[in-house]
């Protein structure tokens, strides 16, 4: 999960080099806590948050292949 999410935030930002992805796991549910630089902010969260409902919802039915619940936070 957390690489799909590496490849995805890194493919949007200008500055892939200081993507930085903290994985947590709680029982079944996965947190995936992404950090960005800030000129690269609102290339992640995009208007009115699109893109980062966007990222939520690709993550989601990934997650749900493996019977697993996954939050994504920007950071």
């Amino acid at each position: 999960m957390k690489e799909l999410l590496e490849f995805v935030v890194k493919s949007l930002v200008t500055c892939p080099d200081e993507v930085v992805i903290e994985e947590t796991v709680s029982g079944d549910v996965i947190t995936l806590a992404v950090h960005v630089n800030e000129s690269d902010m609102g290339k992640v969260i995009g208007k009115q948050g699109k893109i980062a409902k966007a990222i939520r919802s690709l993550m989601k039915a990934a997650a749900a292949r493996k019977n697993i619940k996954v939050n994504v936070d920007i950071i």
